[in-house]
Parts: C-alpha cells; sequence; structure tokens
C-alpha cells in the first residue's frame, strides 16, 4: 500500500533532460569551439586560396508593352529566364566572335532582377577585360532581342487587327450592295429587310473604325519600348576587396562550424547518453555523491578552494575507514589517476593511527609498482590481499570500468565509495555497476564525482533513503560461521562539499 502511494506521488521523469543535454554540450566545449576555430581558418584559406573570378556588371532597363504598376515581377522574371537561353548566348557569342559553346558560355552569366523593369547581368572572365566585354556583348544582344521581340509582336497584333478589319470592309460592301438592290425594288414586304441591313451597315462601320484604332494603337506602343529598352549602367569590372572578402568569409565559416559543432555534440550526447549531473549519476548508481573535485588544479584562484575540499574529503573517508568494521574500497570509473591520489592522501591520514596498507586492484597496479619513497604507506598488489593483517588499516582501490572482474572486488573492500568521472559512463554502464555491486553484496556508501559541471545546481542526494536503492539495503547481515550477525549500525557520513555541495549524507 505505501509503495502504491510513493509512485503515485513520485513525479514524473521528463521524456527529454534539457538541462542534462545543455550541460553535456557545454562540457564537449572543446569540440565546438575546435570546429569554430576550423570553420574560420577554412573561410579565411578560400578567400585567399580561391579568390573570386574576374566579374563584370551592366544594368539595363526593360520596358515592356504590358508594363502596369500592380505587377508582381511575372514580367521581369521572364526576361531573367529569357536571358538564360541557348539563343540569346550563342548571339552574344557570335558577336564577341568566341568559338565556345553556348551552354559552358551560359555557366558565366546570371541576371537578376532589381525591380519590374531594372535588370542586372553579372559576367565573369578570365580577366577584367574580358568579363567587360562580354556583359557588354550579353546586354546589347539581349536589349536587341527584346525590342525585336516586342517589334514582332506589335506587327502581330496590328496585321491581325488590319485582317480583321478588312474582312469587315469586305462584309461592308456586300451590305452595300444587298442596300441597293432593296432599294431599287418596289416590293412593300422588304422594308423589315431593309431595316436590319441598314443597322447591320452601321455596326461593320463601327466596328471598322474601332480595328483601325486598335491597329494604331499596337503600332504607337513599339516606340515607347523601343526608346525605353536601353543600357543605363555600362558595363565595368567589380573591384574585389581582399581583406573584406577574407573577414566575410572567415565570419561565415566561423558560424557554420559552429553550428556545426553544437550539432555534433547534441547528437553526440543524446546518442551517448552519458550523465553529467549530480542528480543523474546518484540516481543511476542509486547512491548520494559525498564529494565533489575537479579532474585538474584548474585557475590559480580555484585552487584554493579545490585543496579544501580534498582535505575535507581526505578526512571524510579517513574517518570513515576507521569507523568501518568492513573493509572499505575506492572504486573508480574513468578517472584512476584521482582515485589514486585519493587513495594515497587517505592512507597517509590513516598511517598516523597504525600500519597502514593499500591493495591496488587497479588494471595494471600503478600503485603497486611504483617506487616506494621514504614514508610512503605500503601498497600491495591484488593478489596478496589476502596476506594482509586484520590489525592494519587497509584500503583498496579498484575499478569498475568495462572488463571488470566483479568477483575480485570483495577482496578489496565489502564496502566502497565510488570515484566516477562526470559524463565518463553510459546511464546503462552505471545501472550494470550498481547491479553487479548489489550482487556481490558490497553495499555504496557513497559517490565522489571527479570533474563535474561547476554551474550544476542539481541535488546528488538520495532522501528516499538506501532502502530504494539499486543496490538493496546498506545493512545486511554478516555471516558467521552460518549465523547471521547483524554488523555495527554506521555512523552517518557528512558530505566532503565541493564548490556546491554542502548537503549531508547518511
Amino acid at each position: 500500500m505505501t509503495t502504491d502511494k510513493t509512485a503515485e506521488s513520485s513525479p514524473a521523469a521528463p521524456l527529454f533532460d534539457l538541462q542534462g543535454l545543455v550541460v553535456a554540450v557545454r562540457r564537449r566545449r572543446h569540440l565546438w569551439s575546435a570546429m569554430a576555430v576550423l570553420g574560420l581558418l577554412l573561410g579565411a584559406a578560400a578567400a585567399v586560396l580561391m579568390p573570386p573570378p574576374p566579374t563584370a556588371v551592366v544594368k539595363v532597363l526593360v520596358t515592356h508593352a504590358e508594363d502596369q504598376a500592380n505587377d508582381t515581377g511575372t514580367l521581369m522574371r521572364t526576361d531573367v529566364q529569357l536571358l538564360g537561353t541557348t539563343r540569346i548566348a550563342r548571339k552574344a557569342l557570335q558577336e564577341l566572335k568566341s568559338p565556345e559553346q553556348p551552354e559552358n558560355f551560359m555557366k558565366d552569366y546570371r541576371g537578376t532582377g532589381l525591380t519590374n523593369n531594372l535588370l542586372q547581368i553579372d559576367v565573369t572572365g578570365d580577366t577584367d577585360a574580358e568579363a567587360v566585354a562580354r556583359a557588354e556583348a550579353l546586354a546589347t544582344v539581349f536589349v536587341t532581342d527584346h525590342v525585336q521581340r516586342m517589334l514582332d509582336t506589335a506587327k502581330a497584333e496590328s496585321k491581325a487587327l488590319i485582317d480583321q478589319r478588312d474582312r469587315m470592309r469586305d462584309e461592308l460592301t456586300q451590305v452595300n450592295e444587298s442596300i441597293g438592290t432593296q432599294t431599287s425594288a418596289s416590293d412593300p414586304k422588304a422594308a423589315a429587310s431593309l431595316e436590319s441591313l441598314f443597322a447591320r451597315r452601321a455596326e461593320l462601320n463601327s466596328r471598322i473604325a474601332d480595328f483601325d484604332l486598335r491597329a494604331a494603337d499596337a503600332r504607337t506602343g513599339t516606340p515607347k519600348v523601343i526608346a525605353g529598352t536601353q543600357i543605363v549602367d555600362a558595363a565595368h569590372a567589380v573591384r574585389h576587396s581582399l581583406p573584406k572578402t577574407v573577414v566575410t568569409n572567415a565570419a561565415i565559416g566561423f558560424v557554420l562550424g559552429l553550428v556545426l559543432g553544437l550539432v555534433v555534440a547534441a547528437v553526440g550526447t543524446v546518442v551517448a547518453d552519458r550523465p553529467v549531473l549530480r542528480r543523474d549519476i546518484a540516481a543511476n548508481l542509486g547512491a548520494s555523491v559525498i564529494a565533489e573535485l575537479p579532474r585538474r588544479s584548474g585557475r590559480p584562484w580555484r585552487r584554493r578552494r579545490t585543496r579544501k575540499a580534498r582535505t575535507r574529503l581526505t578526512a571524510t573517508l579517513a574517518r570513515t575507514v576507521r569507523g568501518s568494521a568492513e573493509p572499505v574500497s575506492l572504486l573508480e570509473l574513468g578517472c584512476a589517476r584521482s582515485a589514486s591520489t585519493i587513495a594515497l592522501n587517505v592512507a597517509g591520514a590513516l598511517a598516523a593511527d597504525g600500519p597502514t596498507v593499500i591493495i591496488d586492484g587497479l588494471p595494471g597496479a600503478h600503485l603497486a609498482k611504483r617506487r616506494p619513497k621514504s614514508g610512503d604507506v605500503t601498497v600491495v598488489g591484488g593478489e596478496h590481499a589476502a596476506e594482509v593483517s586484520t590489525q592494519q588499516h587497509r584500503l583498496g582501490i579498484g575499478s569498475v570500468a568495462p572488463g571488470t572482474a566483479w568477483t575480485d572486488l570483495q577482496y578489496l573492500g565489502t564496502r566502497t565509495v565510488l570515484v566516477v568521472r562526470a559524463g565518463r559512463g553510459s546511464s546503462a554502464w552505471l545501472h550494470t555497476v550498481a547491479r553487479q555491486l548489489a550482487d556481490q553484496q558490497i553495499p555504496v556508501i557513497g559517490v565522489v564525482l571527479i570533474d563535474p559541471d561547476p554551474r550544476d545546481r542539481t541535488d546528488g542526494t538520495l532522501w528516499d533513503g538506501l532502502d530504494t536503492a539499486l543496490r538493496g539495503r546498506s545493512e545486511r547481515p554478516e555471516r558467521l560461521h552460518g549465523t547471521a550477525q547483524l554488523r555495527p549500525e554506521r555512523q552517518p557520513m557528512w558530505a566532503a562539499g565541493g564548490p556546491h555541495n554542502d548537503q549531508e549524507a547518511w
């Protein structure tokens, strides 16, 4: 009943953790910063190594017979498409007396409609002089072609109107003849037919006059088109500024590289699913975060804070080892060097109380193989764990990285503190670690988080207690000679606070 109430009252996990994504992308700033700088360098290099070809520009005022104030640019778009045809390109090449193919020449120029009647033509060439000559030829050919098309259209329209007028005149002649025949006849019944003929003649006269007027208007519109279509800005070479081009291309490359880097970092974060927040790491491991330490010393103004955090953590772990009835171990995930440093510091604090031994179960046994110095604590390999006296303080150090021999972890310690680097292990692997430790009946005292995000404000404490953690209850019966006995009650453990950790872990 209690479990049901707890499940109903607990908030549902968000479908997408935006905060975790932002933190993970920010932690991968080296990736997207490098890609942004690479884009900037590539953009600047492209401007220097691949300068724009010599370019000339010319502007043409294009007048249409159908120009209207409310035109949406359809006529100009048509002109731009006509400019990019093989007919215009072929005529321009003929004027230039060039053997180049029209299809290839069309790739070297383009038209842009600036307004409904202003066309800009950009042409490239091997030299500025060649580009200017090409632009002049294209503009001249386009103007000539446009005027000729308008003339042909006007002539065709005028001819059609005149032909229609001539047909009307032929019909009018026939009507006049019919009227003359009806007038000479004395039949009174022909009066109605004569009246209709007069009406038809009046209609034909009106239509003939209309066709004459329309044909005249069609011819009158052509001079306006001819006079209005002209080159208004002569062809001239475009001057390119190398510094300006370098700055522009570098800025574009920087932005593209930055965006691409952020996208790659975000996608990689989602796919990898590597928790970086205290809250997520504690939830996946089923243990509270008791301390935070940076991976490196960091900036000078942060070193004092780091030293204080290391001192607090050393005192906390040393007090825990002294008060524990069972051996304690440090198990690292992605931070063997940091875990080794913590183990040496804790062992040095314990050495003041008596003989202390570090059992090195790390892959390669780096601590056991190192050259001992005077005053150092004793370090033995994991294979000699059984030889260590129970009268000595012992501290095991091992790894829970992929490939770990889980059954050997009990020889390092039956209680453990996990030293985990943020963002190193995936959620699936953190669950695997918690499950394997539970199977080996090794309770986790707490988690030391290495390289945390300095802006992380989430809570890394499991407030619902150890009994709901993945590993089960922390207090388990000891089996001595077949008899189950309870361990002495564990003293509360105070969290060794990092920059943003002032919680108390029990």
